[in-house]
């Protein structure tokens, strides 16, 4: 897609003052899919050599908003903690062709805020953190659950940056199971739904994506029962929640939702058992 509109092209590694009509381009993936007939200016991540994924010495992953998600797959390859399979299973969830996978960036998955992002599914089901940088310098952190605020909606001011996404050491080494639905064999995701058990202290998350305008991660201190988990689910997840497009109804994304819970609830509760 051209977008006529758009004026220049910045380099984001030399700081221009924020105006009305400017973006930040990461991958372009989705910029480019698209008109965007408000824009003027693009603001270009692509030169700032962010590291894509690198290890803290505290044993916490920082996630570049410019990682790719073929960066990420090989980086996921060579973990080798119990997590580690949730990372492959997030990005084969885009079901993208090898252009995408190479261009789209983590970073515009989460600020896309699309419920069937898969990398918002990765890390709210892990318990990540956004590192948010705004114009005059400032820096704040939110945990990806609160970031993502509805279906397109985000927790970003006018010209705040997305820098990176912490996953913390601990839920490195959680063990997780995964389970993901779509009426199409190679279409959207109408549910994700993902458990990570604690190996410290036994509890138990449980994160709702793709089937709810926005992440919902639930958090149980010991594996509830069956009953525990769907009063959960019901009391967090409002009608108005679900979500209704042409990737699935309102009621079979509810009805995916409540079963792949609890297989997830029989998965991971029999190993803590």
């Amino acid at each position: 897609m051209d977008l006529n509109t758009v004026a220049e092209i910045l380099d984001a590694r030399q700081p221009t003052p924020w105006r009305p009509g400017d973006a930040w381009l990461g991958g372009g993936t989705y910029l480019f899919s698209e008109p965007q007939p408000r824009l003027r200016r693009l603001v270009d991540l692509s030169r700032t050599g962010w590291t894509p994924v690198e290890h803290h010495p505290d044993g916490s992953l920082e996630i570049a908003a410019t990682c790719t998600i073929a960066q990420l797959s090989r980086f996921a390859k060579e973990l080798t903690t119990p997590a580690a399979p949730l990372f492959e299973q997030c990005c084969r969830a885009f079901l993208a062709s090898f252009k995408i996978w190479n261009m789209a960036t983590v970073g515009g998955n989460l600020c896309n805020a699309l419920p069937a992002g898969p990398m918002i599914s990765l890390t709210a089901a892990l318990d990540a953190e956004c590192l948010l940088l705004s114009q005059d310098g400032a820096r704040r952190r939110v945990h990806v659950a609160d970031f993502v605020t509805g279906a397109g909606r985000k927790d970003l001011a006018d010209g705040e940056l997305l820098r990176s996404i912490t996953v913390p050491t601990r839920a490195l080494a959680s063990r997780t199971a995964f389970r993901q639905a779509s009426l199409y064999g190679l279409g959207r995701s109408g549910v994700l739904v993902i458990g990570t058990l604690d190996p410290l202290d036994g509890s138990l998350a449980l994160t709702i994506t793709a089937s709810t305008v926005r992440p919902f991660r639930l958090w149980f201190p010991l594996p509830p029962t069956a009953e525990e988990l769907r009063t959960a689910i019901t009391s967090a997840v409002a009608d108005e929640d679900w979500f209704d497009d042409i990737h699935g109804l309102p009621e079979w994304r509810a009805h995916m939702t409540f079963h792949y819970a609890e297989e997830i609830r029989r998965e991971l509760g029999e190993t803590a058992a």
